[in-house]
């Protein structure tokens, strides 16, 4: 008897959206009874935990086979070759080819293929055009850009995903339409530096090109929301867009990281604090509901305690409302690592107290919708998202995929309330 394959994902929502790229195909393939996990490596803890993961599924599963890629998989195959649990490691763009799982759902695959699969990211010049349908019924994820051309001295990123590379225009309108006509109200346009997109096409168009485009020429798309961007890259055309489409979600996730600008220098970041506050501040002017998520550093090499009180003070200064607050880790390979280290149990409590302020702020805008009308999109009977992204719970049951419009009553366990 066979069964589907166990899936297991790490890290962030690109890494979900190719995971589920990676069931058709390995349906496509026939492949049954393995284990696939799809790593991330942007902390040395997120590496631990993925060898904690694949050694309990293996356990879980005995004598399935076990798949590991993902951005770990790529930036050290070594060190998941080397564990006795691991039957295959294949790279970020082998993950991606119906060939790759074509390989692999033979029934002899593993007499037949490399241990190792993994090929040198940054020779990589196309950009995976495997669409899926979205996660559920209601929002869909199209990948629109992939790698990136930037060298921060903490991430290790750009060696996992290859160099920037764009989808062009055309083929996500073509994307988009399809997604609509199968009914999703909300499309999510994902990439791993998102701004950069188009700096590899012809013309050099912008961001803000293609979301005008989009809106333009899917006049039935319901809501269009992005995902993580680089404030500092932000073209006049993306902010025309947060002015005037109301079609654009009012949610916007920034790629921050640290509100001290020697700080940001030595990350070679290429924003100061003062280019951060002034584009929330300015997105705000043009769109006065529009709200912020942000990631942010806590205990980057050198940083002291005057530094990380700069950090502190962004959430408010920058009016932050979700934080994805990550303790600095050391990425072997990486200049930071090379950098003086702060102490661990000082990286940890500043985490601690960047939390914090992010729960306040989030408290904070919870209470601000008491009593408001929302337009919501239902991603299951009992909860949906507003267009700022924030979680409600519904008391009557509702449609999946529907967008209803209902006002907000309280706030419970960190999410709105509606009736």
């Amino acid at each position: 008897m066979t069964s589907a394959p166990v899936f297991q994902t790490f890290g962030c929502r690109l890494n979900a959206y190719e995971t589920e790229a990676m069931k058709e195909l390995a349906e496509a393939a026939g492949l049954r009874d393995a284990v696939i996990v799809n790593t991330c490596a942007v902390t040395a803890e997120a590496v631990r935990k993925a060898k904690q993961d694949i050694r309990r599924l293996a356990r879980d599963n005995p004598g399935a086979p076990v798949i590991v890629t993902g951005c770990a998989a790529q930036t050290e195959p070594e060190t998941f070759a080397a564990m006795p649990e691991v039957t295959r490691v294949i790279g970020n763009a082998e993950k991606m080819r119906p060939e790759t799982w074509r390989a692999l759902g033979a029934p002899d695959f593993i007499g037949t293929t490399e241990r190792v699969m993994v090929d040198d990211i940054l020779s990589v010049r196309e950009t995976a055009g495997h669409l899926i349908d979205g996660f559920g019924r209601h929002r869909a994820y199209v990948q629109v850009q992939n790698g990136c051309d930037h060298r921060c001295t903490f991430c290790i990123i750009p060696y996992g995903r290859g160099n920037s590379r764009s989808v062009p225009a055309g083929v996500v309108v073509e994307q988009v339409k399809r997604l609509v006509r199968k009914g999703f109200a909300e499309v999510v346009l994902t990439g791993v530096d998102l701004t950069s997109w188009g700096a590899d096409l012809p013309g050099e168009p912008r961001l803000g090109d293609l979301v005008m485009r989009l809106l333009r020429l899917v006049p039935d798309l319901r809501r269009l929301r992005i995902s993580s961007i680089d404030s500092i890259e932000a073209d006049p055309m993306l902010m025309e867009a947060i002015a005037t489409e109301p079609r654009l979600m009012p949610h916007l996730h920034l790629s921050l990281q640290a509100g001290d600008n020697l700080i940001l220098k030595r990350m070679k970041r290429r924003h100061l604090r003062e280019d951060a506050i002034r584009f929330c501040e300015e997105a705000r002017r043009l769109r006065p509901d529009m709200v912020f998520g942000a990631d942010l550093i806590a205990g980057f090499p050198t940083e002291t305690e005057e530094m990380f009180a700069q950090s502190l003070a962004l959430v408010q200064d920058c009016g932050l409302t979700f934080l994805h607050v990550f303790p600095f880790s050391p990425r072997k390979g990486t200049p930071a690592a090379r950098m003086p280290q702060v102490a661990g149990p000082a990286v940890r409590e500043r985490a601690a107290r960047l939390r914090v302020a992010g729960e306040v702020a989030l408290q904070a805008h919870l209470a601000a919708q008491v009593g408001r009308e929302h337009r919501i999109l239902t991603e299951s009977a009992s909860m949906g998202r507003t267009e700022q992204f924030t979680e409600v719970d519904f008391a009557e049951p509702q449609p999946e995929g529907a967008v209803v419009t209902a006002r907000v009553t309280g706030v419970r366990d960190g999410r709105l309330v509606v009736g």
